[in-house]
């Protein structure tokens, strides 16, 4: 009898042969990209515990070099760590912050390097950071930012809205939910049920021919 993969455990379907997909359909384009917009206003509809680790299930799976996978969230949801978060937030991403269900806050580990005997343990790959500071930090803000956007499109596929933002002081914030450590803010994440009536047009974007070129 033939096995439904979609009904195997994540843990188990992980480890399975990927199934080659000619494409996803147009829906699913549509949202993760063509219909998805920055949400700046929320509805109040609160977001699951169980959905935030799926999100982090769901992006924990796409690439980063050598898996290093120096990325670090905290999902701000409390009313308390709110206000935590707060004195950090530049005026104009207060009231959005504040109204959003979560923010996550996307870090990186510049001790990543620490887990590359788990995570790539083929060669040794600690070795190629250890003590290499300017590699170290431009490995895990480009690998860490890549997996800040694969937590947004993971979070549009599993049905939430999306504001991504700077605007807030990485110190503060650093001191506040990473003291004394090796972990380092990146940008902020509002995740919620985004309300749509708040949004303004569209922006344009730039076309092919302005923004790319095949050599």
């Amino acid at each position: 009898m033939a096995v439904n993969p979609n009904r195997m455990p994540l843990t188990e379907r992980s480890t399975q042969p990927a199934a080659r997909i000619a494409r996803i359909e147009a829906h699913a384009l549509d949202l993760l990209f063509r219909r998805a917009r920055s949400h700046n206003g929320w509805l109040p509809r609160p977001v699951s515990d169980e959905l935030l680790a799926q999100i982090y299930d769901l992006m924990k799976w796409a690439p980063t070099s050598a898996n290093s996978s120096p990325a670090r969230i905290v999902f701000v949801k409390s009313g308390t760590a709110k206000q935590r978060l707060l004195p950090a937030l530049a005026p104009g991403n207060v009231e959005k912050t504040m109204s959003a269900p979560v923010t996550a806050i996307v870090a990186h580990d510049l001790a990543f390097h620490e887990q590359l005997p788990k995570l790539f343990p083929h060669v040794d790959a600690r070795s190629w950071f250890a003590g290499n500071d300017p590699l170290i930090e431009a490995t895990a803000f480009r690998n860490g930012s890549m997996q800040g956007a694969y937590l947004m499109l993971a979070a549009r596929a599993l049905g939430l809205d999306v504001g991504a933002m700077s605007g807030f002081d990485n110190a503060m914030v650093d001191a506040e939910f990473f003291p004394g450590g090796t972990v380092r803010s990146n940008f902020l994440v509002n995740l919620g049920y985004g309300d749509r009536s708040r949004l303004h047009p569209r922006s344009p974007r730039l076309s092919f021919a302005e923004a790319a070129s095949i050599v």
